[in-house]
């Protein structure tokens, strides 16, 4: 029996002598009309790109990318996150020219050439071996100039992901907006430098981000921080916004500020989405639920107005965990938080503009709409 080389996780396929064709994204689907429950699970029925080649070819604007990690605390299951959220769609076609922001009215995938960029190689046993591969596959992406979001997994891959982006535009030149119900900035855990608890601290340290480029939004743990942690980020100069601000002042005044700290310093801007954020009301399948969290109606809409009003130049959405939830609310929120990023890339690349824009057919601000109820202009 031939035995299984070491590194046979991250050994990619030998092409050779396979018949050759044209660089540019594969359309895996074989008819124009595709229902959810039928065709190639890619993202939301896009086509498939695999090598930089078909990326520049096919003048990609964004590249959706799994990174099956999940080897931390907590229930475990994120790995299954990226084939989950591919497969979510249950009601509508798997077709994305017919999908609309009812929002806003903006079809994304008109105003933007979307793919699927496959899944980055993992090491099952081991989570130090598999931060490397996903970080070159992310580079791999922004090195065209195509945005990456990148699917979860646990959220040890941010480490890689902003790291990819400070690769690609220079440390000290990306922050990151991070979504999420823990701070992730622990020293280490359980001995362990990689792991869903540390890669914000790994991100400092090694210098690709500084401190004061972090923005985070909905920090709630009964368990972590403990205070020396707070200090920890207080002297690094992390701008963080617990749920207790969020009680204190409203989601909407903590977001408006969240922006323009956002807009000060960075260049760009990565958006980090813990999908334990939200309320277990709205996630039950995540790894680590802390209530009480963000609704899907405070969370969407920030997801794109930070996409279409900020410089966003990459994404990953984490801890969904999707056998922990049956009936597929968390899947459902995490696929429509990434429609929503895509749809405010678009708005921005469309010159929509801001801030919090909705169209005025929708919401109530046509004139002929208010002259019908009686409100003044």
């Amino acid at each position: 029996m031939e035995e299984v080389p070491a590194d046979a996780w991250r050994q990619k396929i030998d092409r050779t002598g396979e018949p050759g064709r044209e660089p540019g994204p594969i359309n895996l689907q074989r008819y124009a009309f595709t229902p959810p429950y039928s065709g190639i699970a890619t993202l939301f029925g896009l086509p498939l790109c695999l090598n930089q080649d078909d990326l520049r070819a096919g003048q990609v604007d964004v590249a959706v990318l799994g990174a099956p990690v999940d080897m931390s605390t907590g229930h475990r299951g994120a790995a299954f996150g990226p084939r989950a959220i591919r497969a979510d769609e249950r009601c509508l076609p798997n077709t994305p020219q017919l999908l609309i922001n009812p929002s806003t009215r903006v079809k994304p995938f008109e105003e933007l050439t979307v793919v699927d960029y496959g899944d980055a190689a993992v090491d099952l046993f081991s989570i130090d071996n598999s931060m490397e591969p996903i970080r070159a596959l992310v580079r791999e992406v922004a090195e065209t100039g195509a945005v990456p979001i990148v699917l979860g997994g646990d959220h040890s891959i941010l480490w890689p992901d902003a790291a990819a982006m400070a690769d690609v535009y220079g440390p000290g030149k990306v922050g990151v907006i991070h979504f999420d119900a823990h701070p992730d900035c622990a020293p280490h855990l359980s001995g362990h430098l990689a792991s869903h608890a540390t890669p914000i601290r790994r991100l400092i340290e090694d210098e690709h981000i500084p401190g004061r480029n972090f923005i985070q939004i909905g920090l709630r743990s009964a368990i972590t921080p403990e205070d020396e942690l707070i200090d920890w980020m207080h002297d690094n100069h992390m701008r963080a916004h617990f749920m207790a601000e969020i009680d204190r002042r409203g989601f909407d005044a903590v977001l408006q500020q969240a922006i323009e700290e956002a807009l000060d310093g960075p260049e760009h801007l990565f958006v980090s989405l813990d999908i334990d954020v939200l309320d277990p009301a709205f996630a039950p399948g995540t790894g680590t639920p802390e209530p009480p969290g963000l609704t899907n109606r405070e969370l969407l809409p920030a997801i794109r107005r930070i996409c279409h009003e900020l410089p966003v130049v990459g994404m990953d959405i984490v801890e969904v965990a999707p056998h922990l939830d049956p009936g597929g609310t968390t899947t459902m929120n995490a696929r429509r938080a990434i429609f929503e990023a895509l749809s405010g890339i678009a708005m921005r690349r469309k010159g929509v503009p801001g801030p919090a824009y909705l169209d005025p057919r929708v919401s109530g601000l046509a004139p002929e709409r208010r002259e019908q109820r009686g409100e003044g202009t």
